[in-house]
């Protein structure tokens, strides 16, 4: 029997002209607009205690402007969102989840700005890919009618889609910050076309946020991804909303730039893990990584909170969402991600196992046994040494230091080549034959 799998293709595409743009521009604030009214009408259903269901016609009302069949699919977006939250609900009551979900949010609002996008269905654009790659959609005979246009706008796509298959429902984004119009396609192809590591290595992460992600393969491989510059321009914009908050009026909770304000924070932290999630998958298709082993942080945060803690990683970090990017462009390349306890992982050292006499000081992490290494790479591969129990963690390499520019995540310059793939760094042999792996501060 076959089997099929879904997958995504993502690109960047852009308007032929400029009038082009302020069409594409128009379409994507007109479908946010159509999910915000509708959106706004079944949380007030909601929250009266009646159907969400039971709505006005807002296809007919945008029509003119997105077109029949992308109205239709921005408003089955919205019932699915809905039917998603309705599940997590009873999740919650159930007892299954920690936390109340909350119903589906807006797209922004009109005076701070929407957030940029529109659905368009399956059989209303067409794909061509080749020297001029490019991607045709509909759009409504008003904006046809204001822009003297054709009605099939013409897009221009940056390379070639990853994957070959029957396509589903497209996306479009307009992404602020780098001022890119993205294309998300699903698609659907056979299971002997998805990607399959080249060997069956595994992995674990250490999640923080000086350092991001400290990654350890049983190949020796170490990843550390910077967080401080992120989480103290993080900080920053929170100082300011505070700042901003302070100053209202009595009786007043929020104004139009508190709300920016936010809108920039999150959107900035999304599309760096975005970024990050994706980087480091291909680092680790590269390394022949099948799996990919991430600590479950809640005993820490019941055990170790506070103020910064819980800033760093509910509200900065976003862990679970987190998780869940980092497992969708994991399933891209046929990688399993496991979330797994990592208890005692940031005390314990990987060469001889102590716990008590160990000292962490900050990137540093030291132990009696004359071990050295980098605090958060050490806990990331005494983690991995407890999940990989039929692999043998191999001697390790010179770490990669990675630091985030605002668009890419490019390897810092204290971060040397990686000529040999078994690199020793510092003092100490594991005695072993392992090489212990000491980061820089």
């Amino acid at each position: 029997m076959s089997v099929v799998v879904r997958r995504t293709n993502t690109f960047a595409v852009r308007p032929l002209s400029d009038d082009d743009e302020r069409l594409l521009l128009d379409l994507l604030d007109a479908s946010a607009s159509l999910w915000n009214e509708l959106n706004y009408e079944r949380r007030q259903q909601f929250f009266d205690g009646e159907s969400v269901w039971d709505t006005a016609d807002y296809r007919k009302q945008y029509v003119d402007v997105t077109g029949s069949g992308t109205a239709q699919q921005v408003i089955r977006k919205n019932k699915s969102a809905w039917n998603s939250f309705f599940a997590a609900l009873d999740d919650w009551h159930n007892g299954d989840r920690n936390e109340r979900p909350s119903p589906p949010g807006y797209w922004g609002n009109e005076d701070d700005g929407r957030e940029l996008r529109t659905f368009i269905r399956n059989d209303l654009y067409t794909l061509e890919t080749g020297d001029r790659s490019r991607i045709e959609i509909p759009v409504g005979s008003a904006l046809k009618d204001e822009y003297d246009h054709t009605g099939r706008l013409r897009l221009e796509v940056a390379g070639d889609p990853k994957w070959d298959g029957e396509q589903g429902r497209l996306e479009i984004q307009y992404d602020e910050i780098d001022d890119t119009f993205r294309a998300f396609q699903p698609v659907t192809v056979p299971d002997s076309q998805q990607d399959s590591p080249l060997a069956s290595e595994e992995a674990a992460l250490d999640v923080g946020a000086n350092n991001l992600i400290a990654c350890t393969t049983t190949t020796g491989q170490q990843y550390l991804y910077e967080g401080r510059d992120l989480f103290d321009r993080f900080r920053e914009t929170t100082d300011e909303i505070a700042r901003l908050q302070s100053k209202l009026r009595e009786g007043r909770y929020s104004s139009n730039r508190i709300r920016q304000l936010y809108q920039k924070r999150t959107r900035r932290r999304d599309h760096a893990q975005e970024a990050l999630a994706r980087d480091l998958m291909e680092q680790l298709y590269a390394d022949g990584v099948k799996t990919v082993y991430v600590g479950d942080l809640t005993d820490v945060l019941s055990a170790h909170w506070c103020a910064e803690v819980n800033a760093k990683t509910h509200q900065f970090w976003a862990f679970r969402a987190f998780i869940d990017r980092l497992s969708y462009t994991a399933e891209e390349y046929g990688i399993s991600i496991e979330v797994q306890s990592e208890a005692n992982t940031t005390r314990t050292c990987p060469v001889c196992g102590e716990q008590e006499g160990t000292d962490r000081d900050g990137d540093v992490f030291r132990c009696p046994c004359g071990h050295e290494a980098h605090a958060d790479l050490c806990a990331s591969r005494t983690f991995l040494e407890q999940q990989a129990c039929e692999l043998e963690v191999g001697s390790m390499a010179r770490p990669v230091r990675l630091k985030w520019d605002d668009h890419n995540w490019s390897e810092t310059p204290h971060s040397p080549e990686r000529e040999s793939p078994n690199e020793e760094r510092t003092n100490q042999s594991t005695g072993n034959g392992k090489v212990a792996s000491v980061g820089t501060a």
